[in-house]
């Protein structure tokens, strides 16, 4: 989960490199997102993958987590395309079509409204689809065992996919099979870099986060999956997902392959139980994998304490984002040896 605690150029920090290795007792590392270009920069302090201090930068962390006896780590490539802000990148940001986002988004100084993001050019995508493949060679390069292209929560390829985002009359808007024609230009050229088994796909079907209207979702994501599904990627990662939704069931009988899901949990605090029930729910409902983020936030040894079923803390929302430095982010309590139950 983004926390906003690189420097200012996306570089991962030493800090970053003690946050992940706490949490190294997790079975698999998807860490936060990282922008494959400089345009792609959402907000301050997110780190980034296109330069080498970049790469070397995540290499202290991946080094970080291996020394604390983790398993493999994924690392996401996220492009922000209309949320942005020139005050963050030092660049207009781009999008499918130019439609600012309605409303704030943080920046150095504080929140600030919107620009309207310049429609990406036929150049412009190419680009973009190069700097993706790119960010995934460095991604491995810097220790990860694959990537995962965040098509998801209202960024730059969940933008192409959403008709309000959407607006184009070229091969990449209109239809559902021209607005899914990004994402999966994206995901091949990922392929074709690193291979299948290291690249993952983020999507989040119907999340109204940044803007995003998912007026044909129980179209639009079969389709997705359809055009994806026979080239064995490591696996799908399903954002917000519940098994009371019939498109959770459908998707997850479309996707051939492993099936990653991050259950819907309260918007103000985790759950007493770490979200243990909800991630048991859906393993019922034939997810593979569960992905916990505000839980291992707050737990650095979440394992453990779903395991034992020990107390969990609360997470500090005033020091989730954009505070920098420790606090809130490395100093969350373990379990000792004499309060396990």
């Amino acid at each position: 989960m983004t926390r906003n605690r690189a420097e200012a150029d996306g570089t991962a920090t030493p800090l970053m490199a003690e946050y992940y290795a706490q949490r190294a007792s997790a079975g698999l590392i998807i860490a936060e997102a990282s922008t494959p270009n400089a345009v792609g920069q959402t907000y301050p302090n997110i780190t980034a993958l296109h330069t080498d201090a970049h790469t070397a930068g995540w290499r202290q962390v991946t080094k970080a987590v291996q020394a604390a006896g983790g398993g493999p780590m994924f690392l996401q490539i996220q492009h922000g395309g209309r949320v942005g802000h020139p005050d963050n990148s030092g660049l207009t940001p781009i999008a499918p079509s130019p439609i600012p986002l309605p409303e704030t988004i943080h920046t150095p100084t504080g929140r600030q409204a919107a620009v309207t993001p310049r429609e990406m050019t036929a150049e412009d995508i190419r680009n973009t689809v190069r700097d993706f493949a790119a960010a995934a060679r460095r991604a491995v390069d810097a220790g990860f065992a694959g990537v995962e292209v965040h098509s998801a929560n209202g960024y730059l390829l969940h933008q192409f996919l959403a008709p309000n985002t959407n607006q184009r009359i070229d091969a990449y808007g209109g239809s559902i099979e021209n607005r899914i024609r990004f994402t999966t230009e994206v995901i091949d050229a990922v392929i074709a870099e690193i291979g299948a088994h290291r690249t993952g796909l983020r999507i989040s079907p119907g999340n109204p986060v940044n803007g995003i209207t998912d007026t044909d979702a129980d179209l639009l994501y079969p389709a997705l999956l359809e055009a994806n599904g026979d080239k064995d990627l490591a696996y799908l990662h399903l954002a917000f997902a519940t098994p009371a939704q019939a498109l959770f069931n459908r998707l997850r009988d479309i996707w051939p392959g492993t099936l990653i899901a991050n259950p819907v949990l309260p918007a103000d605090q985790i759950p007493a139980d770490g979200g243990k029930d909800a991630a048991e729910r859906l393993m019922a409902a034939g997810a593979d994998l569960i992905a916990l983020g505000r839980p291992f936030l707050a737990n650095p040894d979440l394992v453990q304490r779903l395991r034992t079923g020990a107390p969990v803390n609360p997470v500090r929302a005033k020091y989730a984002m954009y505070t920098g430095g420790p606090t809130g982010y490395t100093d969350y309590p373990v379990l000792s040896a004499h309060n396990c139950p």
